[in-house]
C-alpha cells in the first residue's frame, strides 16, 4: 500500500508541476502589457501551443534569438521573469548592418529599464558570424528562434544556418531545446527558391541543425497554414502582416492568412 501511495502521490506532484506550467504560459500569454494587435497574430502564431510543445517551463533559463520589436518577448519575459532567465541574443550593430536593427534594438533596451515589462533580462547580440556567443557556454535550457533560419540563410547560405546552430549547441546545458520555427517551402520547390522567398525546406533545417550535432525530437503541425503554398510575387512577405503587393489582391492574401510554418524541437544530446 506504502508503495502505491507513493506512486500516486509522484504522478499528483508530476501533474501539479505539469497544469502549473500550463497556467503560467497562459498567464503570460494574456498578460495586459500585450497589445491588441499582438495579441490578433495569436491565431497564426500559437504561442501557448508553441511554448508548451517545445516544453518550456518558468523555471528555465531561455535565449530568445532575434527578439526584435518583441513579439515573443512580450510573453517570454514575464513568463521568466521570477523563476527563470529570459536572455535575448538582440541585433548585432556593425558597420552596414541593416538601418531597422537600431530602432528595433533600442526600442528593445527601453522596454528592459527598471520598470519596464523586460525588467531582469539579459540582452546579448548575436550575428552568425561577427558575434556568435549568445549566452555562457552549457548555460541555458532552451534556445528558440522565431522565424529567423531563413535571414541566416539569405545572408549567409548553408554556412550561416550552421554555424547559427553552432553557437545555440554551444550555449546549450546537454539536453537543452533548440525550438525552431519559420516558413515551410515545400520539398518539391527548386532549392534556389530558399535564397529569395524567405521560406525553407524542413529537410535543409534538419540536415543544418544535426551537423551541428543535435537531434530532432518531434516536429508539430501547429503552426501549418495548407492554404498557404508558399508561391508568391514578393515571397512570404506577399501574406500578411507586410502584404508588400499593397492593395493587390489583398483580400486574397488576407483570407490566406499568415504562412505554413514548420515548428521542430531538437536536442542537445546528454
Amino acid at each position: 500500500m506504502r508503495v502505491i501511495a507513493a506512486s500516486l502521490l509522484a504522478v499528483s506532484a508530476s501533474l501539479t508541476s505539469t497544469l502549473a506550467s500550463a497556467d503560467a504560459i497562459t498567464d503570460a500569454v494574456k498578460n495586459d502589457n500585450r497589445s491588441a494587435d499582438a495579441k490578433a497574430r495569436d491565431e497564426y502564431r500559437h504561442p501557448q501551443q508553441t511554448l508548451r510543445f517545445f516544453g518550456i517551463e518558468p523555471d528555465m533559463t531561455v535565449v530568445e534569438i532575434w527578439p526584435g520589436g518583441g513579439w515573443y518577448a512580450d510573453i517570454l519575459a514575464p513568463l521568466l521573469k521570477d523563476d527563470g532567465n529570459y536572455i535575448a541574443a538582440h541585433f548585432f550593430m556593425f558597420d552596414g548592418a541593416p538601418g531597422y536593427y537600431a530602432g528595433s534594438l533600442n526600442g528593445f533596451k527601453e522596454k528592459a529599464k527598471a520598470g519596464g515589462l523586460y525588467e531582469g533580462a539579459t540582452i546579448t547580440a548575436f550575428h552568425p558570424s561577427k558575434s556568435p556567443d549568445i549566452a555562457p557556454d552549457g548555460s541555458a535550457d532552451a534556445v528558440l528562434t522565431f522565424r529567423n533560419v531563413h535571414n541566416w540563410y539569405m545572408g549567409g547560405d548553408k554556412e550561416g544556418v550552421t554555424g547559427s546552430f553552432k553557437s545555440f549547441y554551444k550555449a546549450l546545458k546537454p539536453g537543452g531545446i533548440l525550438g525552431v520555427v519559420d516558413h515551410e517551402l515545400p520539398e518539391s520547390a527548386a532549392d534556389e527558391a530558399m535564397k529569395s522567398s524567405g521560406y525553407m525546406k524542413k529537410s535543409f533545417v534538419i540536415d543544418a541543425a544535426e551537423a551541428a550535432g543535435f537531434k530532432l525530437v518531434a516536429e508539430s503541425d501547429v503552426n501549418a497554414n495548407p492554404a498557404d503554398n508558399a508561391d508568391h510575387a514578393k515571397g512570404v512577405w506577399t501574406l500578411p502582416p507586410s502584404l508588400r503587393l499593397g492593395e493587390e489582391d489583398q483580400a486574397k492574401y488576407l483570407s490566406i492568412g499568415e504562412s505554413n510554418r514548420m515548428t521542430l524541437k531538437f536536442i542537445k544530446p546528454e
